[in-house]
């Protein structure tokens, strides 16, 4: 039986446990510093609230210390590592190898920061004791099965949902070197949302002021299956930084399509966490931000994988501007709006434009103005839906987890079993007298110990002997009721299990390294983690970028690739460049930056001169 993780983000406590009630296997969470989104940290006590949540539906934490760390931090992540490790989180991420040696008593995740996308890279990851890899967001269903078929001791995470990072995660250095801002340092200033022109070795200008390095945001709603065949059993969405109407509505979506699975194949699969989710809503994923979908390389290289006019939230499309009239304008097509909606729509200039619906009347539209640049015929995007996000605000707890009650007769009284299956069990027995009944009770009896109430539970069945004829006062049930929920609470899992537990901290000398061609690329940035990998290998390694800026190492490495994307890469059967290489991206203030194309390793390198 393979369980299938659903991980959903959790910005904060009341995000993470709203994850939980829509079908989340488990969370990932940022403590206070050291995480990869330093705009969004939680404290200790929050993060332990969150784990007493969870783990009543046996779902799990996992908090993130995945950015590099430097000497004068050591001491302090330390003491973190410690808190965590003593409110009972399952595991945490890492990057820096200098937390690998800290973390001694939770399961050590590999970040994607760690730059995971080679066969040789999570085997050893595995060899030295990470128990799960997130893998790169650019692998293919195809490698991501080689790899599982090479390291199949390994459980492997991927992302499924989210906005998508151009360059390989951990190896994008644009931040640091244009604003002093460390991507690795969970400061991204998102240098790849920036407009650019693209300029050949002649300043000959190809594209101008385009978003070229900005990415559609993925969508594997369609892969889950291909994915899980490939050896996947942890499915990652992203957005730590998102609202919790996103959450709530992402994570439903995906766990509807691992339920549908799991339905189809039930001696097969089954969800790792506890209890059933009652939804208020139909899930929408276009109705939550999102740059517009791709599967992104999933199924090998392709084009239409970027967002160039723009790197906001488009949203769904809605229909065409059928006609304008006076201060107002009707849509084509069935969708129905409501006052408030926000409106966009790419005006003539191929720039986003957006507006909002003052007031919908027989379905024309009303904004308070009537954008400059909209004209019939123009396509238009809904990416504020008013009526879908009051349905989302409605949408609380809603995950119950199914519980047998089975009433037997003993010699003393009455015995109760609660039973959740494959997990727990819980009993008690009452003494009471044997008072034969003169009518039925069992619909009685059914209907007093299905009262569970406002507790995490539901009877799923009440199972009687088939003989049982006797009366029991409704006083009595209910006690045994409630003695038997309390135990099933007693008995429930506040901590990670022994199983979740890392093992001692291995020895790195016998596990052969990968090698990057430059040492930079493996982000030392304190003596703990140059320790580490001088332990794996006998070589002189460079310091971070962070620390001393290198210009032979690119600042970002993309398996996207600007050449095949604008129909260029003759390698893919692209038409032949007219343009004299190399090409630059130029931002508005002059700064230009070589873009390499690797085609042997079919990768785009950007370097800062």
């Amino acid at each position: 039986m393979i369980k299938l993780e659903l991980l959903a983000p959790a910005r904060d406590v009341v995000c993470g446990k709203a994850a939980i009630d829509h079908g989340a296997d488990a969370v990932y969470i940022g403590a206070n510093r050291f995480g990869a989104r330093a705009a969004v940290g939680n404290s200790i006590s929050d993060i332990s609230e969150l784990c007493d949540y969870a783990h009543r539906f046996s779902a799990k934490v996992y908090v993130t210390v995945n950015t590099i760390i430097y000497d004068g931090e050591l001491d302090e992540t330390h003491r973190l590592i410690e808190q965590l490790e003593s409110i009972g989180v399952d595991a945490i991420l890492i990057q820096d190898m200098a937390v690998w040696g800290m973390v001694k008593n939770v399961a050590k995740h590999a970040s994607t920061q760690t730059d995971n996308r080679t066969v040789e890279k999570v085997r050893w990851l595995r060899d030295i004791g990470f128990r799960r890899v997130v893998l790169a967001r650019e692998l293919s269903v195809s490698e991501i099965s080689r790899i599982h078929q090479a390291v199949p001791d390994v459980e492997l995470e991927v992302f499924v949902h989210g906005a998508l990072c151009v360059s390989y995660s951990g190896q994008c250095y644009a931040s640091q070197y244009c604003f002093k801002r460390s991507a690795n340092r969970g400061e991204c200033a998102q240098f790849c949302r920036m407009k650019f022109d693209l300029v050949d070795s002649s300043n000959n200008i190809i594209e101008r002021n385009r978003h070229l390095l900005s990415l559609k945001d993925m969508n594997q709603s369609g892969n889950i299956e291909r994915l899980i065949d490939a050896g996947a059993t942890s499915f990652k969405i992203e957005g730590r930084l998102k609202d919790i109407d996103y959450v709530k509505n992402v994570t439903v979506a995906y766990s509807r399509i691992l339920d549908d699975i799991i339905q189809r194949n039930p001696d097969k699969y089954s969800r790792a966490s506890s209890g059933r989710c009652h939804y208020v809503f139909s899930p929408e994923l276009y109705k939550s931000f999102n740059r517009g979908f791709t599967t992104y390389f999933a199924d090998g290289r392709r084009s239409d994988i970027a967002s160039m006019d723009t790197p906001k939230a488009i949203g769904e499309y809605v229909g065409r501007v059928k006609e304008i009239r006076g201060n107002s304008f009707s849509v084509s097509g069935l969708s129905a709006f409501t006052n408030g909606d926000g409106l966009c729509f790419f005006n003539s200039n191929n720039e986003l434009e957006g507006f909002r619906v003052n007031k919908v009347e027989n379905n024309r539209l009303f904004p308070q103005k009537i954008p400059h640049g909209l004209r019939a015929g123009m396509r238009i995007y809904r990416n504020h839906d008013v009526a879908f996000e009051r349905l989302l605000s409605k949408s609380g707890q809603i995950r119950k987890i199914p519980v047998v009650m089975s009433l037997t007769v003993v010699d003393e009284g009455f015995a109760l079993k609660a039973e959740i299956k494959n997990e727990r069990v819980a009993s008690c027995v009452m003494p009471a007298e044997h008072q034969t009944a003169i009518n039925s009770q069992r619909d009685n009896i059914v209907r007093q110990l299905s009262k569970l109430g406002n507790t995490i539970y539901e009877c799923s069945e009440v199972v009687l002997p088939e003989d049982f004829d006797y009366f029991i006062p409704a006083s009595i049930l209910s006690e045994m009721r409630r003695s038997v929920i309390e135990k099933l609470d007693g008995g429930r899992k506040r901590t990670s299990s022994d199983d979740d537990r890392s093992s001692s901290t291995r020895i790195v000398s016998g596990c052969a390294l990968p090698l990057y061609k430059n040492s930079v690329m493996y982000n030392i940035s304190n003596k703990e983690s140059l320790r580490f990998y001088r332990d794996c290998a006998e070589k002189d390694f460079s310091p971070a970028y962070e620390l001393r800026q290198n210009a032979d190492v690119p600042i970002m490495q993309c398996r996207y690739c600007l050449r095949h994307e604008l129909g260029f890469c003759v390698k893919n059967g692209g038409r032949p460049p007219m343009w004299h290489e190399p090409l630059f991206l130029c931002l508005s203030d002059g700064r230009r930056f070589r873009l390499e194309f690797d085609c042997h390793n079919c990768q785009m390198n950007i370097y800062a001169r």
